[in-house]
């Protein structure tokens, strides 16, 4: 088997950490505003995302070259379907909430950002899980 579709999950998992632990710090910067912070989590998370569509696709095809564990295959799906969820549900709506905020307005309540931290959270507990099994 080759190593790509561990390394591939490895590099995934430490962009997630790595946005996940900036996105919430940003905003403890001296000078940082609320509405500037929100525009610069927009523009990261939307890079985020493209990013990992690469990376789920390309453990996808790597997946296909060689034959995989079938828990591994699994958790790759329920990645790819996290990940979709996240980047056409709940990005759109956090980023029209977004807007709002920036425009100085105070939209409604919302419940979408804490659905999209709890999805990063279970993305990275699947991505941990499918490196260990690839292991």
């Amino acid at each position: 088997m080759t190593p790509l579709p561990l390394a591939l999950a490895c590099i995934w998992l430490g962009m997630v950490l790595a946005i996940s632990i900036e996105a919430p710090l940003k905003f403890r910067a001296p000078g940082i505003t609320l509405p500037l912070g929100l525009g610069i989590g927009r523009l990261v998370f939307r890079a985020l995302n493209s990013a990992e569509i690469v990376l789920a696709a390309a453990t996808a095809i790597t997946f296909a070259v060689a034959p995989r564990p079938v828990a591994a295959t699994v958790l790759l799906i329920a990645l790819a379907v996290t990940l979709a969820v996240q980047v056409t549900v709940l990005r759109p709506r956090l980023e029209a909430r977004a807007a709002v905020i920036i425009a100085g307005e105070t939209p409604p309540k919302s419940r979408t950002h804490l659905v999209y931290i709890a999805l990063e959270g279970v993305k990275v507990l699947m991505l941990v899980t499918f490196a260990i099994i690839l292991l």
